[in-house]
């Protein structure tokens, strides 16, 4: 018996103007790049609650692209997948279901929309994947699978069950960073997040030592991996965070993370981030406007509480030698068309190593894409094309879509023009020279330093 997982990537603007801009201005779509060059972690947590009896091809829709035939071998197909890319993710389960080969959809889209997503596949999963998988490979065994595969309660999962990816199934040579969960959700539920608070409402943290477990059996495939916590917010709890990277240091192993600008309050914290490797982390500061930050979250205002701290945050952190990957959100019903410039001078004057912007997006399952649709301010219903983070797929409050699409271009343009990304480095580096929290044998890697 033969599965197939197979994992959507390369994701690009839908704007080719956009898309052309990246081509020459690679800084404009570096962290996009890496976002889509990673593996489907869910797949190949799939892969490892598969039995051994079971033969499993790990395979990504860009690598398939360039085959002359599509795989056909296969007695199931799992696909997981992202709104960007759904329709190309609905055609491959098409051609799939055509040649009588059951397929399985699972992952944030799906589990938003299932009733959409049905009309091309065998089963939907709904919510996380893991408890649902052994239930799945017992009905297609007796071929009985189910329309729906519902979890119940939403959420439910334990991390401390969790099992090790097959990491195996990767090919070495094309990755450059590897994924690692080490918690899931986050405690602020920003109104416009399409990330795993739709699957679970609760913030949950992995045991330390299946961190560590993870990581050495990477370890066993990438001599010297650089690694990626694939968390909404890996810090949220401090007290956890210092127990986990104290066992971290001893791996010898550099990672890169999202997390909130809370770890500035830490010292102890920092350093010990400082210590095990950690490299840069992106932070969403979303706006430099306290207008733009008011009332983004469902359940407090913490981020504008913040507001004031912002800049003094990114300097305590840079100055550990961990940079500072600061993401902004354009377009919030706060934004004026004036938000563009303010955007460009709080980087200047911050000192941010690296900066991401990106357009206010209506995901499906998010508040935001529900009240957008109520006071009528999406631009299409269902355009799922338009969810890349860079595109416009709906009507801003406080400006025009163009006036939106233009500040966008002009401050990918400025920001990331060989001069401004060069000033950036160049400042970062000054400041180090003299930083009593920089240890000088914690070494930034090469694409930091030239």
């Amino acid at each position: 018996m033969k599965f197939g997982l197979i994992a959507m990537s390369g994701i690009r603007a839908h704007n080719d103007e956009l898309t052309q801009l990246g081509l020459t201005l690679p800084g404009f779509v570096e962290r996009n790049q890496i976002i889509a060059s990673l593996p489907s972690l869910s797949l190949l947590t799939l892969a490892a609650l598969t039995p051994e009896t079971v033969e499993v091809e790990y395979k990504e829709v860009a690598d398939l692209k360039k085959e002359t035939s599509l795989p056909d071998d296969y007695d199931l197909v799992a696909i997981s997948s992202f709104s960007a890319q759904i329709f190309e993710a609905y055609d491959l389960a098409d051609w799939y279901q055509k040649k009588n080969i059951p397929v399985v959809m699972g992952g944030l889209h799906v589990s938003s929309v299932p009733e959409e997503a049905k009309q091309h596949c065998s089963s939907v999963v709904i919510g996380e994947g893991e408890p649902l998988w052994p239930q799945i490979l017992s009905d297609f065994e007796t071929g009985c699978l189910k329309p729906y595969y519902v979890q119940s309660p939403k959420g439910n999962f334990d991390l401390r069950e969790a099992p090790v990816p097959r990491f195996d199934l990767l090919n070495p040579d094309k990755y450059n960073r590897i994924t690692v969960q080490t918690s899931r959700g986050c405690p602020w539920q920003c109104d416009f997040c399409a990330s795993s608070i739709l699957l679970t409402p609760k913030y949950k943290l992995k045991p330390a030592p299946k961190v560590i477990e993870e990581i050495r059996a990477i370890k066993r495939i990438w001599a010297r991996p650089f690694i990626e916590f694939a968390d909404d917010n890996s810090f949220a709890n401090h007290s956890h965070s210092k127990k986990l990277l104290r066992m971290v240091a001893k791996e010898k192993i550099r990672w890169f993370t999202e997390t909130d600008i809370s770890v500035a309050q830490d010292d102890e914290l920092l350093g010990l981030m400082r210590d095990s490797g950690c490299k840069q982390v992106l932070i969403g500061l979303e706006s430099p406007r306290q207008d733009g930050l008011d009332k983004i979250e469902l359940q407090a205002n913490w981020k504008l509480k913040q507001h004031e701290k912002y800049k003094e945050a990114i300097a305590k952190i840079q100055s550990y030698g961990i940079t500072v990957n600061g993401c902004f959100v354009l377009g919030l019903d706060g934004d004026s068309s004036e938000v563009f410039e303010e955007v460009y001078k709080f980087v200047k004057d911050s000192g941010l190593y690296e900066v991401q912007i990106t357009i206010m997006t209506a995901f499906p399952g998010t508040p935001l894409y529900r009240r957008l649709k109520q006071e009528q301010r999406l631009i299409r219903d269902r355009a799922w094309e338009l969810c890349t983070l860079f595109d416009v797929n709906f009507v801003p409050k406080n400006m025009t879509v163009q006036e939106l699409k233009n500040g966008l271009l002009w401050l990918g343009k400025t920001l990331y023009s060989e001069e401004e990304t060069g000033e950036r480095r160049r400042k970062f580096k000054r400041m180090l020279k003299t930083s009593p929290n920089f240890r000088r044998g914690h070494a930034l890697p090469a694409e930091m330093i030239s």
